[in-house]
């Protein structure tokens, strides 16, 4: 809807700059006595006119799509952009796509947002048609022409030409109001978009580490955001689960358990199986000689090999699963295996288009822009996980329809998967502004001495006994500040988890994914700065006021429906403001996918809400008794949509809080 509003209006400041050259170079035909109108002027009018009656029309249904859907919450930023954008069209309509710069102000005596256009516009008029105007009068003219609104106090013009915008405060006190009766709700979307997350991704028979524990939490959280502005999401776990690995692990079994077939084969440490049939593979000439015809006939499809590759893969799902049923991960598996089928007809499509070359028997194709060809198939005529890579992208864009694709993988696959999508485009199967392949790359886990995350023996670090040490140092820190004294055994359970699987998906999120982190559980379970820790602890502080001052849901609810939430305090001001800045979080994750962004929102609302407590009486107490004097209600609301907004921060985080800790 709003792209067809911003079309007409495109369309009709077009006409009207060809109505004004026109109606121009009549009254300069006039002073010649050529009096005649023109006809084209005329045909212009009309279409004008039906034009503004689109527009207007369009107008009022995007209005009442809008009041349909006020339990979304609101992307003020994106509402302050818009009156703005209005405003520098009225003022300057012979402008082509002027720069729009809208900001929440870093400081309160800026106001609460800024339009920082004007510098801009002053460059773009010199450069358009050499007029030299201040970036002060261009803003000042810009300010005359901003229509009435519901969000916008007044605006102020600032230094060389920064225009400092003034919200309303029932406009806020009622959007609070919204959010508490309603409930955290996403902001509107236009259209609901299917969207693939690949993320996770491990090699059967061999062990998660550490790498596969930034893809996992990364791309879960990722799943989780999507999933809450309501798109259609499919969360696909692509596991390394065909190629010639499996030759020597099915020749390993059948030497191992030769009854393997009837009787299921006790492998209890599958990583250590993988080693021996390694092992072997690299000294024993005659057995990797069978390991090769092994892999012959499972690509053929025989049967019992089928069964010996199957028995293997559910060995490794039975472990991988342990970990997503701790981390609460959901996944659809889809492993390479899946594609087998199609990958020849992916390379008979590269033939018949002429872009496959051979080289030394093998068939590769050159990607313009791209150092590395792809080998789509090996001189003994398989395939290769280019194929593979190739196959999965082509089914994701045609068969699940995907608007939006997402890689979480290591930023050391970046030149192979950008020579993937650039293979995908060149082929003509997608458009890259039409449907949106992204690789979410991430940087490596580092060890305290700064180096690769290794075990003391140099060994790679085994994911679950990583989480069973995270649960470990969890109950240590709890009953270090006496927990176990106040908690319950279920409540000190539940907080030990909490705080053990939250520190260790924050501290991995609150990092910006394209950068290396440090991994530490000392800082990562430290109760004070940016820490799951501080954030957890937070959040039960302030869900104990209300049970503190008896009051329950019910009440606050009623409360909200009923209170004005009064905003005259500057710290109930500035709280106010932060929890409406949720949705434009969200949205700026939605652009870039760096959900670092929201760890620092949340780190700021709940510093806010320290210093809103801190200067704000939410319960008043009787000074001789200690009983409950009075209570703010509106306060209480304040820190009730405080809790709410972190609640579903953690959520989209993937983080489970307690009540008590």
């Amino acid at each position: 809807m709003e792209a067809h509003v911003a079309q007409y209006s495109s369309r009709l400041l077009q006409q009207e700059k060809e109505i004004k050259l026109l109606a121009a170079e009549i009254d300069r035909l006039k002073n010649f006595d050529c009096l005649e109108v023109s006809p084209s002027l005329e045909g212009l009018r009309d279409e004008n006119t039906k034009l503004k009656y689109r527009l207007n029309v369009l107008q009022k249904s995007l209005q009442e799509e809008r009041n349909k859907s006020r339990k979304s919450m609101i992307n003020i930023n994106s509402r302050i952009q818009e009156i703005f954008r209005d405003a520098i069209k009225a003022a300057y309509p012979d402008l082509e796509n002027p720069p729009l710069a809208v900001t929440p102000s870093q400081q309160p005596k800026f106001g609460d947002y800024q339009c920082n256009s004007a510098m801009s516009i002053t460059k773009m008029l010199l450069k358009t048609s050499e007029q030299k105007v201040s970036p002060r009068e261009i803003a000042d003219h810009i300010s005359r022409n901003i229509p009435d609104n519901e969000y916008t106090e007044k605006v102020e013009i600032a230094g060389p030409g920064f225009i400092n915008v003034h919200l309303r405060k029932d406009f806020v006190s009622k959007q609070l109001s919204s959010l508490l009766v309603n409930g955290v709700q996403p902001p509107a979307i236009e259209n609901r978009k299917k969207v693939v997350v690949d993320f996770s991704s491990p090699n059967i028979a061999k062990e998660m580490h550490v790498g596969h524990l930034r893809s996992t939490i990364i791309g879960d959280s990722m799943c989780r955001l999507f999933e809450f502005v309501g798109y259609d999401v499919l969360r696909l776990n692509h596991l390394g689960d065909w190629g010639t690995q499996f030759g020597m692990l099915i020749a390993h079994l059948q030497d191992k358990f030769p009854d393997f077939l009837t009787v299921s084969p006790p492998i209890g440490d599958l990583q250590a199986f993988y080693k021996e049939s390694k092992r072997r593979f690299d000294t024993e000439e005659e057995f990797k000689k069978r390991a090769y015809q092994c892999v012959v006939l499972l690509q053929s499809k025989n049967p019992d090999f089928i069964k010996a590759w199957k028995l293997i893969c559910d060995v490794s799902r039975k472990e991988f699963q342990k970990i997503y049923d701790c981390l609460d991960i959901k996944l659809i598996e889809r492993g390479e295996s899946y594609y087998q089928d199609m990958m020849k007809d992916i390379v008979q499509e590269f033939e018949d288009r002429g872009f496959v070359q051979m080289d030394e028997g093998r068939k590769i194709v050159f990607v313009p822009g791209c150092s590395v060809p792809l080998t789509i198939m090996k001189s003994d005529g398989g395939f290769t996980y280019d194929t593979s890579d190739l196959a999965a992208l082509k089914q994701r864009l045609f068969e699940e329809k995907a608007d939006i694709i997402v890689y979480v993988v290591d930023s050391g696959q970046s030149v192979h998967l950008q020579t993937i999508y650039a293979a995908g485009q060149m082929i003509g199967w997608y458009d890259p502004a039409v449907t949106r392949v992204v690789h979410a790359a991430f940087g490596v886990v580092l060890g305290e001495d700064k180096k690769k995350f290794k075990t003391r023996s140099g060994d790679t670090v085994r994911l679950i006994e990583l989480l069973e040490e995270g649960l470990k140092r969890s109950m240590d820190k709890l009953k270090d500040k006496e927990r176990d004294k106040v908690l319950t055994e279920e409540e000190l359970k539940a907080a030990q988890i909490s705080v053990a699987f939250g520190c260790i998906k924050y501290a991995d999120l609150s990092h910006n994914r394209m950068n290396d982190y440090i991994f530490s559980f000392d800082k990562m379970l430290d109760d004070r700065g940016n820490t799951a820790a501080y954030l957890l602890y937070a959040f039960t502080r302030i869900r104990s006021i209300a049970r503190l001052a008896n009051i329950d849901e019910e009440m606050l609810q009623k409360a909200a429906r009923e209170t004005k939430i009064l905003l005259d305090h500057e710290k109930e001001w500035k709280l106010g403001k932060c929890i409406l800045r949720f949705p434009e979080i969200l949205q700026k994750i939605l652009d870039d996918l760096l959900l670092h962004t929201l760890c620092d929102y949340l780190y700021e609302l709940a510093t806010t809400f320290t210093e809103f407590y801190d200067n704000c009486y939410c319960v008043e107490k009787d000074r001789q008794t200690g009983m409950i004097a009075k209570v703010n209600m509106w306060r209480m609301l304040l820190c009730e949509a405080t809790a709410a907004v972190m609640a579903k921060g953690f959520d989209i985080l993937g983080i489970k809080p307690v009540q008590k800790m």
